[in-house]
């Protein structure tokens, strides 16, 4: 063991020692049973209270199991009133063979405390086989010449049964030749033997027909029946004789199909067809079924199919060799079928507890057992698992053993394993069967949830929507189930000047974070307060964490301007001297905006001026300068139109005008800028008022030539049919219709070509070329331009 432990430092590794099994076997006594075969499910086998001398109830209490090799389930344990019950009908045949006793061997555990018992279960043997004999026809063939008292073997018959179920008796059908004799072999078992009582005479009768009868010693007996035809042939006096009447031969169990197992040999004094000998397997042991084949003239026996020690490890063979004359004679081969270690440990899990409490102490995991169906050292074996798992096996009760843990586990660091345990024989070579098994850990509440992170920044921007999500916190608890399902809340702020309710709120379930109103950045650029997480484990445990909330600016605020203020009463105005030079500083524009960064960074441009290119603005300062000398034709007044842009985005601005007026010198009298002002207003309301009577008049003259037309189409109507082409009015339109002279916008007459079309249906109405160039336009210098909607044509319907 010691050799063994060096070779595999790895595991730890359990031996069953010798010693083991003495004081397992010492300290447990054998509790038999026995009960006759094919018994009907549910008999009672026996109370086990009573037997173990246990108090009533107890093997309820204990957890009592049954467990029978191979997990077959034979017997039913009723715990609460003891009763070791019967669950099937039983074949001692099946289940044992030919082995006697036919024992059936099970355990009884008791979990709290861990206590075994061994108990065997002896199944005896009824008479429900009948005896069979492997063919329905045995052929004879025997010579003439044979004297009274030969002896003929012949194939026995086969029963299940065993003792004095088994054949005991053979007899043979009435005739004036041939008498039966039973006779037994070594290990019991019976078969006939024909001897010739009277000499055959073929020339007499040629062939005889008897029937063999089997007959076992059960009771009532049973019995089976063969015929066997002999053939008289003529004189062949020397029958088959083998070298060795039994042949014994050891066979190793992994041998290959076809292997040779033995060579037997037979000889014949006669010569000719007589002395020509084929071997046969005569009656093979065991049942009719056998792995070997003869060659019928070397006699070579070989394989025909797999051996398996575990199944049957003897074999006994009968071999015939006939001559070409019918004489024949016999063998006996033992086989003798060598292990090898050609079968793994088997491991059988009896009970597994799972899962387990993360804090238990040294807790029994699972109860298995081992076995080998090998012998000598091939059946024995060594248990072990991981060296780096905190579990230790312990031998319990003979082929038992118990996986206990080493201490306390933590379910956060592992919450599963998966141990493998390894069983070896020790046989050459070894052999390797390795269970695995999930234990799966328990969680308890021993851990606090915890944030992903120790403080949150969040950015709003301002003028949000209400109940806008700003951002998510989170906490994560390495316990699992309902002791790491996370509740979050806002903790009172102990700022009293903060309303924290009416500004954020938390979803409780996912740590969401909500602005319940819109944010003022000038009002309120910061604020922070603390959240807390909570599990729902016994007894609860929290954490918590510092969410502070920075309101970003938004392009909230336009340009206020300051100088120069735009709500007066009256317009301000600046002075310029007329000899002012280039870069001369008339004003500066100053404004504010109230939102921050970008923002707040104004930028000033002039949109409109009275005298373009006389005036700049700097575009940084709002610094109004002139940007050359003043000259005779400079008009005397000027107004000006600046734009104050922040750098937003969007961006928003505000206009300022300004007036600016041009002065020989700053000592003379500043009086005449009333009159000014109100002649240039009164220009204006002229101007203002010339457009709306051209604009009305317009309107009627269109609305006098749309009726003008229609009446004109109607009476000309068989007219404009005959000649298929325009109808034009004679003459031209008066010209109070056509023509409109004045000072405003639309000062020059016009006068179209109007064609009416009959036969279209759509009535189409169509405005051509003016017939009259507009030259007073092209005179004044106005640039005019042909509408295209002049060239189409309008539609009425």
């Amino acid at each position: 063991m010691e050799t063994a432990l060096r070779q595999t430092p790895e595991k730890r590794q359990v031996f069953f020692l010798t010693i083991l099994l003495l004081w397992g076997e010492a300290g447990s006594e054998t509790i038999r049973y026995s009960m006759p075969e094919e018994t009907e499910s549910g008999y009672l086998v026996a109370n086990l209270e009573k037997d173990l001398r246990l108090r009533v109830g107890e093997l309820a209490t204990r957890g009592a199991q049954i467990h029978y090799k191979g997990n077959k389930e034979l017997l039913q344990l009723d715990t609460e009133t003891g009763n070791l019950l019967l669950k099937e009908k039983l074949d001692r045949e099946e289940l044992c063979g030919v082995t006697e006793p036919c024992l059936l061997h099970f355990q009884l555990i008791l979990e709290n405390p861990v206590q075994f018992f061994q108990t065997d279960l002896q199944l005896t043997d009824i008479n429900d086989h009948s005896p069979e004999f492997p063919h329905r026809e045995m052929l004879l063939k025997i010579p003439e010449n044979v004297q009274p008292g030969t002896v003929f073997p012949l194939k026995a018959a086969q029963d299940s049964d065993i003792g004095n179920n088994a054949v005991q008796n053979y007899t043979v059908s009435s005739n004036l030749h041939f008498h039966v004799v039973t006779l037994s072999r070594a290990d019991g078992r019976k078969y006939p033997e024909l001897v010739l009582d009277r000499a055959l005479d073929r020339e007499e009768q040629p062939e005889l027909t008897l029937t063999l009868t089997a007959v076992d010693g059960g009771s009532p007996p049973r019995s089976g029946t063969t015929t066997v035809r002999i053939e008289v042939l003529d004189i062949n006096d020397n029958a088959p004789q083998f070298v060795q009447s039994l042949y014994e031969v050891q066979v190793p169990e992994n041998s290959p199909v076809d292997a040779l197992v033995l060579t037997v040999s037979a000889m014949d004094l006669d010569a000719g067809i007589h002395g020509n000998v084929v071997y046969s397997l005569f009656q093979g042991g065991g049942g009719a079924s056998q792995p070997f084949a003869i060659h019928g003239v070397t006699g070579e026996i070989r394989l025909s199919k797999e051996l398996d020690f575990e199944v049957t490890n003897h074999y006994n063979i009968e071999i015939a060799a006939t001559d070409g004359g019918g004489f024949s004679g016999k063998c006996n081969v033992a086989v003798q079928v060598l292990d090898v270690n050609d079968n793994a440990p088997e491991l059988t899990i009896r009970k597994l507890t799972s899962p387990i409490p993360e804090n238990s102490l040294e807790t029994v995991v699972a109860v298995f057992s081992v076995s080998d169906p090998d012998s000598g050292d091939n059946g024995r074996v060594v248990c072990s698992i991981q060296n780096d798992l905190p579990f230790l096996l312990k031998p319990t009760f003979k082929n038992y053993y118990t996986l206990v843990t080493e201490g306390p586990l933590d379910r956060e660091s592992r919450a599963e394993y998966n141990i493998t345990i390894t069983v070896t024989d020790l046989g050459t070579p070894r052999l390797t069967a390795q269970h695995t098994i999930t234990v799966q850990v328990s969680d308890v509440n021993d851990n606090a949830p915890a944030f992903t992170q120790t403080s949150y920044t969040l950015f709003v921007q301002e003028n949000n929507s209400p109940a806008l999500h700003i951002g998510t916190i989170s906490a994560t608890d390495s316990d699992s189930g309902s002791n790491a399902h996370i509740t979050y809340s806002l903790l009172p702020t102990h700022d009293p000047q903060l309303a924290l309710s009416s500004l954020i709120s938390i979803n409780a379930d996912n740590g969401q974070l909500f602005a319940l109103r819109a944010l003022d950045y000038e009002a309120l650029q910061t604020f922070e307060f603390r959240v807390g997480a909570t599990d729902q484990g016994l007894p609860e445990l929290s954490s918590q964490a510092l969410v502070r909330v920075l309101v970003l600016d938004a392009n909230d605020n336009a340009p206020f301007v300051l100088y120069p203020l735009q709500n007066a009463s009256a317009p301000y105005t600046e002075l310029l001297p007329r000899a002012a030079e280039p870069g001369y500083l008339v004003t500066k524009v100053v404004a504010v905006d109230h939102d921050s960064g970008q923002n707040a960074w104004l930028s000033f441009q002039l949109l409109k001026a009275t005298e373009p290119g006389l005036f700049t603005v700097w575009a940084h300062n709002g610094e109004v300068r002139t940007s050359r000398l003043l000259t005779e034709r400079d008009a005397p007044k000027h107004r000006l139109l600046l734009l104050v842009k922040d750098n937003g985005d969007p961006p928003r601005s505000a206009s300022v005008t300004l007036h600016v007026l041009v002065v020989d010198g700053f000592s003379q009298p500043y009086l005449p800028l009333p009159e000014v002002a109100r002649d240039s207003v009164q220009d204006e309301d002229k101007l203002t008022l010339y457009l709306v009577i051209a604009l009305a008049s317009v309107s009627s003259l269109f609305l006098l030539s749309v009726l003008l037309f229609v009446g004109v189409r109607l009476c000309r109507r068989a007219r404009a049919s005959s000649l298929g082409g325009c109808s034009v009015p004679e003459g031209h339109f008066p010209g109070h219709l056509v023509d409109f002279s004045g000072e405003g916008t639309l000062s020059q007459s016009y006068q179209y070509e109007v064609c009416l079309r009959e036969g279209s249906g759509t009535g189409e109405f169509n405005f051509l070329k003016p017939m009259i160039p507009n030259l007073l336009l092209q005179d004044a210098g106005i640039e005019t331009k042909e509408s295209p909607h002049y060239r189409d044509s309008f539609v009425f319907s």
